[in-house]
């Protein structure tokens, strides 16, 4: 049959998702991996894991269905991989929850380089940028940081074993804190900094290049040969797979992260830094921030705290039965640190104002109100810039209406849900018919509307402040008090 096959390289899992020419499903698989945390504050994953994930998933839907028309790509941004001449991995793929780089983030936040790299690149100076990460190899492992022969995310590992070469799409090259969102190529500035040269990192291509791939191929097993579309950041396509493709349009998704974005038509940064500004094709542009806690809090709390095998669905269900606000239980969410708006990796989570009635319903509506608000102290931000007057949702909170409720009521806007749920696939579907010139059409129907209620906003406001006030409270004991094993 005639379909297009979208690949989501994510976080937990990669999902390949073939669309017919008509913007319908027609198969989604997906495959999971795990995240190690071998020492306090590192977060890596196997690259092989994840190549091998991507390879069954595309056999497993060629399979079923044959050849597609083509294979486009979306990945999770932020990764670095040292690898040999052979694109051997060097070192387990460092993910964007990594914080090993708090120190050398920490030296260049501060210095007069910070402001000027920021406008640059628009990327904040933190440990989750590939650019603090590759300062921690050149100071920590500088054997391994001389003899690596590149220097590369996990889009470009699983293209150059797929395809031998080494290439990155603007969108990807734009996360990593090395790339000029004006002139659109690596910066000599921050280059000439990291003490690396242009030819150890992949070659800067658009979203929409394309390269042919043979069906002979000892691992993919195709009917015939096929174009490979490179694609573009799962940031950037969630907001082109979700409709979100116009600035009064804010997208959040919360899958594993957390992030809130606008697409823009032409760089915008923030005077204090708090947001970033990465390229999508052409001259469009995402503005946002990404937080590290996302659903991967309650996954936390699930196994590590409440240590129960009900599902999800149960607890959700027990926590619809908790009023709003948690009787009084405010969550600080910050268990990997945090990224937008705060920039901070020594933040921690905090449970404030547990009291004896608290049951652990309570404990997971405050964990779920805790994540909302991280979502609205970034959209915010955004809305100081832009005037906004939907929300687009995707990721897997949105199978939850009572989260989902919680985000239309704190924003005080209305949220739409995508029918499909897979705006990244999509969003990748979308650029790869428009760089082979296919039709596609886009039906991207709109599910469940969520309304605000005008008297939870007000109230889900004054939690917020409380939020921030925490926050501010406990700001100076993240950074000076607590050891750094508690990472």
């Amino acid at each position: 049959m005639n379909y297009y096959l979208g690949i989501d390289i994510g976080t937990s899992f990669t999902k390949a998702v073939a669309f017919d020419a008509e913007g319908g499903i027609v198969a989604s698989l997906s495959a999971g991996y795990t995240i190690q945390h071998p020492q306090p504050r590192y977060s890596e994953q196997d690259p092989v894991a994840i190549l091998d994930a991507v390879i069954t998933l595309i056999n497993a839907v060629t399979n079923e269905l044959g050849t597609p028309a083509f294979i486009s790509f979306s990945a999770a941004m932020h990764s670095l991989i040292l690898i040999d001449k052979e694109g051997a991995p060097l070192t387990q793929c460092i993910i964007w929850a990594d914080n090993r780089a708090v120190n050398e983030a920490a030296q260049l936040r501060e210095s007069e380089r910070a402001s000027a790299f920021y406008q640059q690149t628009g990327v904040p100076i933190h440990p989750m940028s590939p650019l603090c990460k590759l300062l921690w190899f050149r100071e920590n492992e500088p054997g391994l940081f001389q003899s690596a022969y590149k220097f590369i995310g996990i889009k470009e590992f699983v293209f150059y074993h797929l395809t031998g070469q080494y290439v990155i799409d603007s969108s990807c090259a734009s996360a990593t804190g090395l790339f000029d969102i004006h002139t659109l190529q690596w910066s000599n500035d921050v280059l000439q900094y990291a003490g690396i040269a242009k030819e150890r990192l992949a070659t800067i291509v658009p979203a929409t290049h394309v390269i042919p791939f043979p069906a002979q191929n000892n691992r993919v097993l195709l009917q015939k040969d096929v174009s490979l579309v490179l694609g573009a950041s799962d940031g950037a396509l969630a907001n082109v797979g979700s409709g979100a493709t116009a600035s009064h349009i804010m997208a959040v998704s919360i899958g594993t992260s957390n992030a809130a974005r606008v697409m823009v038509n032409a760089p915008v940064t923030d005077v204090q830094m708090r947001t970033f500004c990465y390229h999508v094709k052409g001259s469009q542009y995402i503005a946002g921030g990404a937080s590290n806690n996302g659903a991967v809090v309650l996954q936390w709390l699930k196994e590590s705290i409440l240590n129960t095998r009900e599902s999800y669905e149960t607890l959700f269900d027990e926590a619809a039965n908790v009023p709003a606000g948690s009787d009084g239980l405010l969550f600080l969410p910050y268990i990997l640190g945090e990224r937008a708006p705060i920039w901070n990796a020594h933040a921690k989570g905090v449970f404030m104002g547990v009291g004896i009635q608290h049951t652990h319903a309570h404990l997971l509506r405050a964990a779920m109100e805790g994540v909302i608000s991280v979502s609205y102290s970034i959209g915010k931000i955004l809305a100081e810039k832009k005037e906004i007057t939907e929300i687009h949702a995707s990721g897997g909170f949105t199978k939850t209406p009572l989260w989902v409720q919680m985000l239309a009521d704190m924003f005080d806007r209305k949220v739409i849900v995508s029918e499909n749920g897979e705006s990244a696939a999509l969003g990748a579907v979308i650029v790869g018919a428009e760089a082979l010139a296919l039709p596609f059409m886009n039906k991207q129907v709109a599910g469940e509307v969520y309304v605000p209620v005008k008297e939870q906003h007000v109230a889900a406001l004054q939690r917020f402040q409380a939020f921030e006030r925490l926050y501010t409270l406990l700001k100076n004991e993240f950074n000076s008090t607590l050891p750094a094993s508690t990472e």
